[in-house]
């Protein structure tokens, strides 16, 4: 039997597990600057605590979601999106508690689980990095989190961003909208795709976000959510707007823009790229906004929320070939080749104090000879080579080769570190 990985999974393996460190370890940086820290949840949770914040009218509760029984009948899910789980977690753990400082700033990365069709930097499997800010009603909060996800991309080079922004305002805002979208909607009703159709009564808002073409043309003349925000609701957006303007960040505003769950109000955005390798026109590489239902939803206290994901693999796609080309190389600094059974030990040991400098080493574990040592150096990109032979092994030695000068000398083993410093450092 042929044994493959399940369809819409990807395997990550050297050099590219190199990029996805990168992306990671950038991530995990540059949120720090903004004082956020790591909370890392389950992969899978029962399956009301995606369908009660994802809303039962989503694609992601109707359509994609990884559920099951286990063996104690309990209904449980595969996480589709990380903000439910954090969600959970922060009300599960009374982060919301007078003790801890607020807002509580959170982030997470790791896998996640939509049943769809697979496509380019869309998997099955696919990995997020998000973060999520509760407990500020500040309209500075969406923009610091809009900020922070903008450089966050500039830091991986990601050039062409584009930022669109709109207000689904707060309740008032969406009662009268909702009326007044079904009402322009009800006498087309029969022109609306089959899922719009379910949608029509239940979050009409969700029409407005359908991939049906005809339902797009349908929508391009549906009145405005932003003509119906309460005097509030425009003040916080007012807000956004111009402390945006004030940090020099341009965006475009997109009153259709509803995003794809069903837990969003007030600001949501997406940072969109026009790139070759995900296909024509300008493509959503990370989005998000507030939820300030949320945590109640989920059984927590009133508390506002203001987050942001976006997917690793397309995120992969669009970096730099330059620097992709730079993190592929996975070279090698020292391979160390031992000459002879007597300096096994010796050899073995010298690697282990390389380690020690900080240095990326390694050596022949096959039982090879010079030659086959040597070609093993080359196939691992080793930058340097340390020969140990039974002379140099008597002698208190090591010879030293720069494998791109092709540059040799001989260095004592009782000043080791500083004299492989000073090579390196040539």
């Amino acid at each position: 039997m042929k044994y493959q990985k399940p369809k819409g999974t990807a395997d990550i393996i050297p050099p590219f597990s190199n990029e996805w460190q990168f992306v990671e370890q950038t991530a995990r940086e540059t949120f720090k600057l903004y004082n956020y820290s790591e909370v890392r949840t389950p992969i899978f949770e029962n399956f009301e605590v995606f369908s009660r914040s994802a809303g039962d009218t989503s694609d992601i509760v109707t359509k994609e979601m990884y559920d099951f029984h286990d063996k104690g009948d309990r209904h449980i899910a595969l996480r589709p999106e990380g903000t439910a789980g954090v969600v959970r977690s922060f009300v599960e753990n009374k982060l919301y508690g007078p003790e801890h400082a607020k807002p509580v700033k959170q982030y997470y990365m790791g896998p996640m689980f939509r049943y769809e069709r697979p496509q380019s930097g869309r998997l099955r499997e696919f990995h997020q990095i998000g973060v999520e800010a509760f407990g500020s009603d500040s309209p500075r909060i969406d923009v610091e989190t809009i900020a922070m996800a903008i450089d966050f991309l500039h830091r991986l080079k990601v050039d062409g961003t584009k930022l669109v922004i709109n207000s689904l305002g707060d309740l008032d805002t969406r009662k009268n909208y909702r009326q007044a979208l079904i009402d322009y909607l009800e006498p087309h009703f029969d022109e609306l795709s089959e899922d719009s159709k379910e949608r029509l009564h239940k979050n009409p808002l969700r029409v407005l976000d359908s991939k049906d073409a005809n339902d797009q043309k349908l929508v391009e003349d549906a009145p405005s959510i932003l003509d119906f925000l309460t005097p509030t609701a425009k003040e916080h957006f007012d807000v956004v707007k111009e402390t945006l303007d004030q940090l020099g960040i341009d965006f475009v505003i997109d009153s259709n823009m509803v995003r794809g769950l069903d837990y969003y109000n007030h600001t949501i955005f997406e940072i969109m790229v026009n790139n070759k390798a995900l296909g024509h026109g300008d493509v959503t590489i990370c989005a998000g906004g507030r939820y300030n239902g949320l945590v109640e939803e989920l059984g927590g206290p009133e508390c506002s929320g203001m987050g942001f994901g976006l997917g690793v693999e397309r995120l992969l796609l669009i970096l730099n070939q330059e620097l992709k080309d730079e993190l592929q190389k996975n070279d090698l600094d020292f391979y160390v080749v031992a000459i002879g059974n007597k300096v096994k030990n010796a050899a073995f040991k010298l690697v282990q104090d390389l380690r020690s400098f900080n240095y990326r080493a390694d050596q022949d574990y096959l039982d090879r000879k010079p030659k086959g040592q040597f070609k093993s150096a080359d196939k691992y990109h080793a930058k340097y080579v340390l020969t140990l032979g039974e002379s140099e092994l008597e002698q208190g030695t090591v010879n030293f080769k720069n494998m791109e000068t092709g540059v040799e000398k001989v260095i004592k083993n009782d000043n080791l570190e500083q004299e492989i410093k000073s090579l390196t450092e040539e």
